[in-house]
């Protein structure tokens, strides 16, 4: 297929390659060209704005930050909107809100463009890996026809439902992925009050019910006091605050991640937004 995709940083560079490993007619744009440099060197083709990107893809593919970047990208002057063809497809693997998702389905669908929000689950090492969880927000039909790409990206693709439900499956996942980072540095943060090993206690709760993946990942870095970023924290302060706003929005009490954003906030206020979650536990120490 011909894709185009948007978005080269930790998630989407490894996502690209996969896709032109597999045989797809790759192009991509870069707000900064200098940064598509090494994947031009590979073979995938440079185009100068959004809208020519789209004028040459079946498909394009978007992995950038936030809600207001993707409406840019897509409606914005010279965007992708003004380049596709109908039939063509805009898949959206973002973090953005789920207003914003089905808002930017509908002006599309107007112009006979499809549209599927696909946030993933698995970071950057999911990324590399072609592991990553996928939740679809789309019509069956528009599935069908990405999921091809999708499986050549992830391991597990669940169609959550129609435009929006693939961002809301994506707050819930944050939800819980912060709100057990928190347990974790409040029990790391226990036992070194109790002056005992933290490996050896982590590496108990490992063999338990408690275990998770993020006790075994971010659990690690905690006790290795190495807060260098794996997954930014103003990442998931971005991801909160579309979650707490469609809680707020919604009248649904979220009290335990309720907590957790504020935790967050401190976090970000001490000026740690670049380093890892796991920094969650030094707001706890100081």
């Amino acid at each position: 297929m011909k894709i185009g995709f948007i978005g080269l940083g930790v998630m989407g560079e490894p996502m690209v390659r996969h896709l032109h490993a597999a045989g797809h007619a790759v192009a991509i744009w870069a707000r900064r060209p200098e940064s598509a440099a090494a994947l031009v060197a590979e073979g995938m083709q440079l185009r100068a704005t959004p809208a020519e990107l789209a004028a040459r893809s079946e498909v394009v593919i978007t992995v950038v930050t936030a809600s207001a970047d993707v409406e840019a990208l897509a409606f914005g002057s010279g965007g992708l909107a003004e380049g596709f063809a109908p039939g063509s497809i805009h898949v959206d693997m973002s973090t953005i809100a789920p207003a914003t998702a089905r808002s930017l389905a509908a002006r599309y669908a107007e112009r006979g463009v499809g549209w599927v929000d696909a946030p993933v689950s698995g970071g950057g090492q999911g990324a590399r890996d072609a592991t990553l969880a996928i939740m679809a927000g789309t019509d069956e039909e528009t599935l069908d026809r990405v999921r091809p790409l999708l499986e050549v990206l992830g391991q597990r693709i669940v169609h959550i439902g129609p435009p929006g439900a693939g961002q809301v499956a994506k707050a819930c996942n944050q939800m819980i992925l912060v709100s057990i980072l928190q347990a974790c540095a409040e029990a790391m943060h226990l036992a070194a009050a109790h002056g005992v090993d933290l490996a050896a206690v982590r590496q108990a709760l490992l063999g338990g019910s408690a275990a998770s993946r993020v006790l075994e990942t971010m659990g690690a870095k905690m006790v290795a006091c190495d807060f260098s970023a794996g997954v930014a924290a103003r990442l998931h302060h971005k991801d909160f605050a579309i979650l707490m706003d469609e809680a707020a929005r919604l009248g649904v009490p979220l009290p335990v991640a309720g907590q957790a954003w504020q935790q967050l906030n401190a976090l970000m206020h001490a000026g740690w937004g670049n380093d890892d979650t796991s920094s969650l536990l030094r707001v706890l120490e100081r």
